[in-house]
């Protein structure tokens, strides 16, 4: 049965960011319970990357799960526009009560990648509807943002976006702040300030580019300037929401306040896909007009689905919870002593932590890149010894479900310890 479930999966799909003809045969996994996943062979793995970073109580939490079929017994779906529902409602009031106190609308989406389009969409049509053009877009180099064209525009240029370089718009790349450049970075943002729709930015982590991390009061700073300049913000929280950086959202770090932001992953506790972008009133009452044609013409058919609002609404209740948040302060504490072991080690670099987020560079003779073949190597290696690490390349990162108990983490550390001891070529 194991092996008629790979071949079947290779006859008939495309998996996400794989070269198909030289990956291995995909794994079928048959279930999971809290931090593991299982195989149709009884092979269980520690999931250490939350499953692409959205995993954030464990797997088919029994909580989740009883709200979710209580809520498909109710109201399955409901266009969302002319229409609403208790779910969406109590969502959008529990999420704006915990984000910083300007934001005040919320417009939902289906994944992190469209919650972008929608925050780049209301900046442009922001001066657009007040007769203004401004069409400049800031982003940090190396960004990533997701794979839709808009969201592909304000991310990074590299192999990933070459096929379509010719198609993406304009933005303007700067580096991540930090003591040396911030000063030059000003300079930079004021000569274009006049022309500039926004600034998007990933904060504190930059995720895909390799869990690059910066500092909460250097982005702080960066972002007041750009308040001055009156230049929109959007803080693109997608991965570093819902408790990743050791404190519910990235913004609870920062002195400054985002214009709109951005939410997915974690916000259904990894059950299902939906997207969030909120809002401050100044940028929802510029569409309000007797024009129809300031409308913020954008929706999609499952806009605030009922199941996923229920699923995000449980979620949130358990990371509120006491014993979640001990959860992650404990996650980020043993994070940060097993980081003392990392510096030590000579096959370790760069070692980084900000909350329940780990990074660290494996020292090999090819340059630190997505497309270094340790990565895999290392990848095959960890399943072996029963925990999914999936690198991005030679960076090893760290990023559990909170329900991960200390003697779990522990063992994840040990192995990772065993596999890079081994000399290789």
């Amino acid at each position: 049965m194991y092996n008629e479930l790979k071949e079947r999966d290779k006859a008939v799909n495309w998996h996400p960011y794989t070269q198909m003809k030289t990956a291995g045969d995909a794994i079928p996994i048959t279930h999971g319970k809290g931090v593991y996943l299982y195989d149709n062979e009884g092979n269980k793995y520690i999931d250490a990357v939350s499953s692409w970073w959205v995993t954030l109580h464990g797997h088919a939490h029994p909580y989740i799960a009883r709200r979710v079929f209580e809520q498909l017994n109710t109201l399955e779906q409901v266009i969302f526009a002319g229409f609403t529902h208790e779910p969406a409602i109590k969502l959008s009031e529990n999420l704006l009560q915990l984000l910083p106190d300007n934001q005040k609308k919320v417009f939902y989406s289906d994944n992190g990648s469209s919650a972008v389009e929608v925050a780049l969409k209301m900046c442009i049509q922001y001066a657009y509807n007040q007769g203004k053009s401004k069409t400049k877009i800031i982003a940090f180099k190396d960004a990533y943002h997701g794979d839709t064209f808009g969201a592909m525009s304000v991310s990074g240029r590299s192999v990933w976006t070459n096929p379509f370089k010719n198609m993406l718009f304009e933005v303007i790349f700067i580096d991540t702040p930090n003591h040396e450049n911030i000063k030059d970075l000003k300079k930079q943002i004021s000569n274009i300030a006049a022309e500039t729709a926004c600034f998007i930015y990933e904060p504190l982590v930059q995720g895909s580019a390799g869990m690059v991390m910066h500092q909460a009061e250097d982005l702080s700073e960066l972002m007041k300037f750009c308040r001055q300049q009156e230049i929109l913000m959007i803080q693109d929280e997608v991965f570093t929401g819902f408790g990743r950086t050791g404190k519910l959202f990235a913004a609870d770090h920062l002195s400054e306040k985002p214009d709109i932001m951005c939410f997915s992953k974690g916000l259904t506790g990894g059950t299902m896909p939906m997207g969030i972008t909120t809002c401050s009133d100044e940028i929802y009452n510029a569409f309000l007009s007797d024009d129809k044609h300031k409308t913020l013409f954008h929706g999609h058919s499952f806009t605030a689905n009922p199941l996923a609002c229920t699923a995000a609404l449980a979620s949130m209740e358990l990371l509120l919870q006491k014993t979640t948040l001990s959860d992650i302060h404990r996650i980020s504490e043993q994070h940060r002593q097993f980081t003392d072991i990392l510096k030590n080690h000579p096959q370790a670099d760069k070692v980084r932590q900000t909350g329940t987020i780990l990074a660290w560079e494996y020292k090999t003779h090819q340059k630190t890149s997505y497309f270094n073949e340790i990565g895999k190597i290392l990848h095959q290696e960890f399943l072996q010894k029963g925990v999914l690490i999936r690198p991005l390349g030679n960076v090893i990162y760290l990023v559990p479900p909170y329900c991960i108990t200390s003697e779990e983490l522990d063992f994840v550390y040990n192995t990772i310890i065993q596999i890079i001891d081994r000399k290789r070529i």
